[in-house]
């Protein structure tokens, strides 16, 4: 790079020499970034950086910006390549002791590699000359294994163990939380390199926390914006019950609540996750976020390979910090193999921060990405970086350090103002910890992870990297700034099946309908019983004035038939449901089917039950009583059906006004249809229902209970009564007992197959059928043979003859009466004599005793003394008398 090169202004308005102080360092050039031809204006906010040659360093700024009066930023300040040597080992240095605990064991053993990283870092810092000139920097380590409890002893040992530590470094966010809460007390700055818990975002909690690891909840944004990609609205999640992932569920739980998405399924476990796994088996969990550790998820997806929670239908969301074959390391706790292993988790997706910075830059420690890479795994020995633990939060142990040691230098300045040192700290000294704690909060320089930068809760900002496992190993396919709410997408995802699967069972809703074969046949019979019924009025109306049809109270009957007829027109709207009408036309066939089939009924048996309530009212009474009552008035039956009708019509009128009729959807148990096919049938079942559907059928079918066991009383009670006013009451009686059992056992069962359309259609319409075929047959077939063979409406002898015939029926009828009073007489007869024959019996049994007593007493009184007077004698003489 040439000094003419950096004489170019800024913007169009700046001149050229008021960007010409700028000039590249001796031994070194200037890197416009993303600039890629020669330009003769650079627009405002654009920078330039400034690189050594070789392993030379840049001191003073190694970035300006091009400023809006077309200037660049720094201009006070010159920038300079210095070479990098070694301090003397003779020269004498204040140590500045760290106090770390890098897990090499345990849930994460991240210490693997984070320990050889934080260490090359030491090594870098302590032979810098401007980065703590008179200092040097010692790690005091030890092995926490990822435990708060073995952590707690060496805390201890650490606090209370010389020397004096001006830094604690924890690892997993288990043990930073033990670390961070108990620093305050001791004034003491803790920086953690792997902890991504978002309990210790809390700065109240841990006022002297800070991180170069993200916080986990910069995964959540990015697989809210994946869910969303892929049109999923239904999640499943899994947990180890630790504070980090707890923390971490919860805020991905109010994430998902604003972005309109349901977490159907949460399941923790805290070291067995059998339990928690068919959980999610059994609840149809399909897209599944698992947040644990790395010995946990070889648990976790060795039961998901037992319950088959894999495949095509399925999508699981894992932490990307795991080692690369994590699910390729043989683990003693299972009982899976690694080619089960690897069945089970292809396709899943993983989420994990930026570690490493992407592009080629030359951070605070003058080593670019790609050459603390090599660095690191020389320092490795060779060790497959797939089973070193850490080896991707390596770059930010590397950055911890520098973070730590530009902190302490920025406050050299500072504390030598006020006559502090670094080393004066002690635990009791906060001026100190206050310097640190300010020049943490103000850290920003490039590191080999990326751009440093803390937030105001001491957490690192980063992109997310988005990868999925194909074919056994990770392949990225995406970047996400949540900052911004960009997502990079690369579009090489790829799925088992032919795409993302579906977040839930597809479920198919499909409608229950009546068979149709089976409506069609009843309403023939349906229609045929109205003709029957049409025929039957027919012939009542038009021989009304035929003298045994008067005595049959014509009228009565007519409702009958008019009755039966309308029950029988309440089947065809009880087989019409949603295949024939709308849903919002159904509730009208609901009050159809209501008011028929209550009407239909109130005319029909109304119609019965009053004459059969007046033949008992009338001629069952005492003979004295019968003579006075024998003429009955046609308007007081009229009254009584027409009082049984207003009582139906008034009470379904209120039924209908409080609680009318809707239509509502019966859900039965879900089928899966034949194939794999990942879809299940919702079967489902209108009905006519209200609110108080029970309450209104209890009061209903109490009422219409109560009449027919009346009935059937009445029937029973009237069956050898023999009157001309109402000549068919026997016939009435019949159809009275027909009917009262057909309901009697149609209304229970229709209420217990309501769930079978099929079934309680059939069950009620033919149980309305055979009741009303038979009442009209009993009632009006009798009627017509009569008229028919006898010709009794042709002329008006055969009237007289037709009653000379009814007297002589009425004379038959009174001697088959008085037969069977006699009959009954002689069966009291024979019970009495019976009776008589018993009482015979005992009095013999009775006599047999006293005779036996009365022998007893003669032979005692032989073999005794003489008795002074024969009064004892006489007085068994006397019993026995």
């Amino acid at each position: 790079m040439t000094p003419a090169d950096v004489q170019t202004p800024c913007n169009a308005v700046c001149v050229v020499s008021g960007c010409a102080i700028i000039r590249p360092p001796r031994d070194g050039g200037i890197r416009y970034r993303g600039l890629t031809q020669d330009v003769h204006v650079l627009p405002v906010d654009y920078e330039i950086e400034y690189i050594c040659r070789g392993s030379r360093i840049i001191v003073g700024p190694k970035v300006r910006k091009c400023l809006p009066n077309g200037t660049w930023t720094d201009l006070n300040q010159l920038s300079r390549c210095c070479d990098v040597w070694n301090r003397s080992p003779h020269s004498t240095l204040s140590n500045l002791y760290i106090g770390a605990l890098f897990p090499m064991s345990g849930g994460w053993p991240g210490g693997q590699a984070c320990l050889p990283a934080a260490q090359m870092a030491l090594d870098l810092v302590n032979r810098r000359t401007d980065i703590l000139p008179d200092y040097q920097l010692e790690l005091i380590h030890y092995d926490s294994m990822c435990d708060p409890g073995e952590a707690t002893k060496l805390l201890y040992d650490l606090l209370y163990t010389e020397p004096i530590k001006v830094v604690l470094m924890p690892g997993c966010s288990s043990v930073s939380t033990l670390v961070a809460e108990a620093a305050r007390m001791w004034n003491l700055i803790v920086l953690s390199y792997g902890s991504s818990s978002p309990a210790l975002s809390n700065r109240q909690r841990f006022p002297t926390f800070f991180r170069t690891h993200p916080s986990a909840t910069l995964h959540n944004p990015t697989r809210v914006q994946l869910f969303q990609k892929w049109k999923w609205t239904k999640i499943a999640t899994i947990q180890q019950t630790t504070e980090v992932f707890t923390s971490t569920l919860d805020d991905l739980e109010q994430r998902v609540k604003e972005a309109g998405i349901e977490i159907s399924v949460r399941q923790s476990f805290l070291t067995d996750p059998a339990v928690a796994v068919k959980n999610l088996k059994r609840q149809d969990a399909r897209i599944i976020v698992g947040l644990f550790y790395e010995t946990e998820a070889r648990k976790v997806f060795c039961e998901v390979f037992k319950e088959k929670l894999f495949g095509k239908k399925f999508v699981w969301f894992l932490i990307g910090w795991y080692a690369d074959n994590w699910f390729k390391i043989k683990d003693p706790s299972i009982n899976c193999t690694v080619e089960q292993m690897t069945e089970a988790v292809e396709g899943h997706v993983t989420t994990e921060i930026v570690m490493l910075n992407p592009e080629t830059v030359r951070g605070a420690s003058n080593l670019t990405s790609q050459e603390f890479l090599a660095k690191l795994m020389s320092k490795l020995g060779g060790k497959n970086p797939e089973e070193t633990g850490g080896f991707q939060e390596a770059p930010l142990a590397y950055d911890a350090v520098w973070a730590l040691a530009l902190a302490l230098n920025k406050t050299v300045g500072p504390l030598k103002a006020k006559g502090h040192r670094l080393e004066d700290f002690n635990y009791n000294n906060r001026d100190i910890t206050a310097e640190i704690y300010r020049a943490m909060n103000t850290s920003s320089f490039e590191g080999v992870s990326g751009h440093v930068i803390f937030d105001a809760q001491g957490s690192r900002m980063a992109w997310t990297l988005i990868e999925q496992l194909q074919g056994g190993s990770y392949k990225k396919i995406g970047y996400y700034d949540s900052t911004k709410g960009n997502l990079s997408w690369y579009g090489n995802d790829k799925w088992i099946g032919s795409g993302p699967p579906a977040d839930q069972t597809v479920v198919i809703e499909e409608f229950r309908y009546l068979s149709q074969k089976l409506f069609v046949s009843v309403a023939v019979f349906a229609g045929l019983g109205i003709l029957l019924g049409i025929v039957c009025l027919t012939f009542n109306i038009y021989n009304s004035k035929v003298r045994y049809i008067q005595n049959s109270q014509p009228y009565l009957n007519n409702m009958t038939a008019v009755g039966c007829m309308m029950a029988l027109a309440a089947i065809f709207p009880l087989g019409i449901d949603g295949l024939h009408v709308h849903r919002r036309q159904f509730p009208v066939v609901c009050q159809f089917r209501l008011w028929l089939l209550g009407l239909g009924f109130s005319l029909a048996y109304g119609s019965m039950f009053t004459k059969i309530w007046w033949v008992h009212t009338v001629f069952t009474k005492k003979d004295e009583k019968k003579d006075k009552r024998k003429h009955l008035e046609p308007w007081k039956l009229n009254a009584t059906v027409g009082v049984l009708l207003g009582v139906d019509v008034l009470s379904l009128m209120v039924w209908q006004i409080v609680d009318p009729l809707h239509i509502t959807v019966e859900k039965f148990t879900r089928e899966a249809p034949k194939g794999d096919l990942d879809v299940l049938i919702q079967p489902l079942l209108e009905h006519c229902s209200s609110h108080k559907m029970n309450t209104w059928l209890g009061v209903v079918y109490g009422y219409k209970g109560l009449l027919l066991l009346l009935g059937i009383f009445l029937a029973y009670e009237t069956k050898s009564v023999s009157t001309e006013k109402i000549n068919d009451h026997r016939a009435v009686g019949m159809a009275i007992y027909n009917v009262a059992v057909l309901c009697m056992i149609t209304a229970p069962v229709t209420m217990i197959l309501s769930s079978q359309q099929d079934a309680s259609f059939a069950f009620a319409s033919l149980a309305i059928v055979f009741s009303v075929y038979i009442t009209l047959v009993v009632l009006f077939v009798p009627k017509m043979r009569r008229l028919i063979t006898r010709g009794e409406w042709q002329s008006d002898a055969q009237e007289t003859m037709k009653t000379g015939s009814s007297t002589n029926n009425n004379d038959e009828e009174k001697s088959r009466q008085l037969e069977r009073e006699n009959k009954e007489l002689q069966k009291i007869i024979q019970e009495k004599e019976e009776r008589v024959s018993e009482l015979r019996s005992q009095l013999s049994e009775r006599q047999a005793l006293r005779s036996r007593r009365r022998a007893s007493t003669i032979t005692n009184q032989n073999h005794s003394p003489p008795p002074r007077n024969n009064c004892h004698t006489s007085r068994l003489q006397m019993l026995y008398k």
